[in-house]
């Protein structure tokens, strides 16, 4: 396949590339997952969410 060079300086939006990232991880998550759906704390695990709501705080590795 042959594409053509980018005339001028190149655009990126970087808010549409992060959500293109994010929903691959899901999708990836989705079809390595035994279940049918994934849940809502796994959802939030692969997106990252506490991460990024907590950035300072270690995940507790045995929740209870």
């Amino acid at each position: 396949m042959h594409v053509a060079p980018a005339r001028g300086t190149a655009v990126q939006d970087h808010v549409a590339l992060a959500e293109i990232e994010l929903c691959g991880d899901l999708i990836i998550a989705a079809s390595a997952a035994r279940e049918d759906r994934l849940s809502p704390d796994r959802i939030d695990e692969v997106l990252k969410v506490a991460e990024e709501r907590y950035p300072h705080q270690q995940p507790n590795p045995h929740p209870h």
